[in-house]
């Protein structure tokens, strides 16, 4: 198996050039680049529409520079972001053991590529510990310098093959698992997100979420996660350009991107976090604004 000294980059990309530059930025102010074997995985047009965008966003691909490597796949049709991710993942998984990847809505902060590799490198061989994510949602109440929590991610991550081994692409079978466990309440992170729905909506076709499969695979298998404090990326997607999203602030960080220190924590799911996280969900439900949260559930369709 073919291993980099940093786990490879795996940026996707549909039709968004002007998020796809930023994304690019982004990864660019961070100096592990020029050690990071970037690989661009650009989806086909769904229709003649996007054909333009498509290709100005492999036009822009075509053009980077400063990563030790640069290798840029066109996929001939569309395979929508699911199947994308889930064959690119599989591909540099296997190809080196460990992945970090990005969505083109997802912008890196200067720090993100040293928390992430160093996060790979900490828990690469800790089997509770499945993936590393860069995202924290701006909570209310403080958050640990770094945290676990049971489940997986899907805004700025990173895993190994070992962990990706547990992805399970079944969500009808990851349903019933769910079901006769009677975990549906602690899935939806004591209630205050309606993640079973998602799962009951992917499996109904509704959505195409790979990410809600890969947060239930993860949960399920008793997994944990680890989180910065200070989030490490910032989602520009929720302007509503994206094909799942709608026009939305709530998940803007005042300040982001402060370099974060792993420490020794617990092997265990952070209580603290957990009620910060869901303090944050709540006040997204109907009660709080029923028009926000259907956006973030249009959004979270495509990722989680």
């Amino acid at each position: 198996m073919v291993r980099s000294a940093l786990a490879p980059i795996a940026l996707f990309v549909y039709k968004r050039p002007w998020h796809t530059q930023r994304v690019l930025d982004g990864l660019l102010t961070n100096l592990e680049v020029a050690d990071s074997d970037l690989y661009i995985f650009s989806d086909g047009a769904k229709d003649s529409a996007a054909e333009q965008a498509v290709v100005s966003v492999r036009t822009l691909a075509r053009s980077v520079e400063g990563f030790r490597s640069v290798t840029l796949i066109e996929q001939p049709t569309n395979l929508g972001l699911a199947q994308s991710i889930i064959s690119g993942v599989n591909r540099l998984t296997q190809q080196y053991g460990r992945v970090v990847v990005l969505e083109d809505d997802v912008v890196p902060s200067p720090h993100f590529l040293e928390f992430m590799n160093a996060a790979l490198d900490r828990y690469q061989d800790v089997p509770e510990v499945v993936s590393v994510h860069g995202y924290s949602y701006p909570t209310r109440r403080p958050l640990p310098e770094t945290f676990f929590l049971r489940g997986a991610d899907c805004w700025g991550w990173a895993t190994w093959a070992r962990g990706w081994k547990i992805f399970e692409p079944n969500g009808a079978e990851l349903l019933a698992r769910l079901k006769a466990l009677g975990q549906e309440r602690q899935f939806d992170m004591d209630g205050s997100y309606p993640y079973t729905a998602m799962l009951k909506d992917q499996v109904a076709g509704r959505n195409d979420s790979w990410a809600i499969r890969w947060h239930a695979s993860a949960f399920l298998a008793d997994c944990l996660t680890l989180y910065p404090g200070a989030s490490q990326v910032q989602n520009i997607g929720t302007d509503g350009s994206g094909t799942h999203g709608g026009a939305t602030g709530v998940f803007a960080h005042a300040s982001w991107g402060r370099r974060v220190h792993l420490g020794n924590i617990p092997l265990a799911e952070s209580h603290e976090a957990l009620e910060a996280f869901g303090d944050f969900l709540r006040r997204l439900q109907p009660s709080f604004s029923e028009r926000v949260t259907n956006r973030i559930r249009k959004l979270l369709g495509g990722g989680m």
